[in-house]
């Protein structure tokens, strides 16, 4: 007789294992299809900073070093070389125009000078002599001419009277022709020697002209040699301050070089060095800003040096207002130099984070403050405060703005409260 078989069901504890298995693999498959695979790195939330994203005011400057200098020096060179024989003033002293500051000797000029001295005193002496020499040769042909004159007469009158007598006949021929050519001898002579006054005087006029202009030349030259010498004390040509006299008794000074600078007590400007990269940037007209005993003044650029030296180049300040009490020559001034108009823009302070993303991307922290998630952002202008962001970031979001150089390439943080 057959037997019917039953078929036999799993225990409870085997659909169990079974279901649990399944569980977890299907847990296993979701994470590796659905789940987060991002790299995550834990940072402990006190050595970070955190900086939240704001919209204000911006001002793209740039912090700049200036000095303050007199708004107009005058510099004092050695129009002639020397030695220093005495000093009159010292450097910090107050001076008027005028003042003699120091003496130079100048042996070599002073040898000139005697020279000048003598060859005028002998250019005039020829002068002197010429004009008697000219005086004594006109006495002497005016006496020429007198006498010739005189003579003349006479011929002419014997002349006229041997003509009567040849013509009636009672003189020969050859005595005629003998007085006949006797007078007009004296008539060619006393001609020949007007002319010959003439002509001298012409050339005694014109050599004493000569005498004259190269007399008053001379003159002049001493008259130059003379101021040059007068210019061995050098004076003071304005009225100031004498910030420096560069100059000992016994030191020698060659012509040109600079001896000192006075400089003018009417006002003072700043002189300020600028980056290189920003010469295109900078323009007369523009302004800046520093602050001193907790009040702010403005400065304005008058002037801008294109040359550049060592990658700097310089600019000339003014105070835009009255300049601070007891604002002193040399005083070193922090300016925050504008480079553009104040506008409204999405602000984010700076950070070391910049060092490593060159402000390509940043952490941003996520709603629960607990992770900071890696996000991709641009950056416009900039100051020493703060980024302005163009893209990537909304206001009162929070950055972690401090290093990121021990994070490596993490997509997020874990902060550890």
């Amino acid at each position: 007789m057959d037997r019917k078989i039953e078929k036999q069901k799993w225990p409870a504890p085997k659909v169990a294992w079974y279901a649990v298995a399944a569980l977890f693999g299907v847990v296993v498959v979701g994470k590796l299809l659905f789940g987060d695979h991002s790299s995550r790195l834990k940072v402990d939330a006190e050595h970070i900073t955190i900086s939240t994203v704001r919209r204000g005011p911006f001002q793209e400057y740039i912090p700049v070093t200036g000095t303050v200098i007199p708004l107009k020096t005058v510099y004092l060179d050695a129009v002639e070389g020397g030695r220093v024989e005495a000093l009159y003033m010292e450097a910090g002293s107050l001076v008027k125009a005028g003042d003699s500051l120091l003496k130079l000797n100048n042996a070599d000029m002073l040898l000139d000078v005697m020279y000048r001295e003598a060859e005028l005193f002998q250019q005039s002496n020829n002068l002197r002599n010429t004009r008697l020499a000219m005086e004594q040769n006109k006495l002497n042909l005016k006496a020429q001419l007198l006498e010739l004159d005189y003579q003349l007469d006479l011929k002419e009158r014997t002349y006229h009277d041997a003509r009567q007598l040849f013509d009636k006949k009672l003189i020969s021929e050859r005595e005629f022709d003998q007085v006949r050519h006797e007078y007009e001898y004296l008539q060619g002579k006393l001609e020949l020697t007007r002319q010959s006054q003439f002509q001298d005087s012409i050339f005694r006029e014109a050599q004493i002209e000569q005498l004259e202009v190269s007399l008053q030349r001379m003159e002049n030259n001493l008259a130059l040699v003379k101021e040059n010498l007068e210019n061995l004390v050098v004076k003071a040509p304005v009225s100031g301050l004498l910030t420096s006299l560069n100059a000992e008794i016994g030191e020698s000074k060659s012509r040109g070089q600079r001896l000192g600078q006075i400089d003018i007590l009417d006002g003072f400007k700043v002189r300020v060095q600028v980056d290189e990269y920003y010469i295109s940037r900078i323009n007369p007209g523009q302004r800046g800003w520093f602050t001193l005993a907790k009040q702010d003044y403005g400065l304005v650029i008058t002037k801008v040096y294109p040359e550049v030296r060592e990658g700097r180049f310089e600019v000339d300040m003014e105070f835009a207002e009255a300049p601070p009490e007891g604002i002193r020559r040399g005083q070193s001034l922090h300016i925050r130099l504008e480079l553009g108009d104040l506008s409204t823009a999405l602000l984010l302070e700076r950070g070391g984070f910049y060092q490593a993303t060159g402000g390509q991307w940043v952490y941003v922290l996520d709603q629960s403050g607990k992770t900071a998630v890696k996000r991709s952002i641009k950056i416009g202008r900039q100051n020493p405060e703060v980024f302005e962001i163009l893209e990537g970031l909304q206001a009162e979001e929070q950055v972690v703005i401090s290093s990121y150089e021990n994070f490596g390439d993490m997509d997020k943080l874990v902060l550890n409260q």
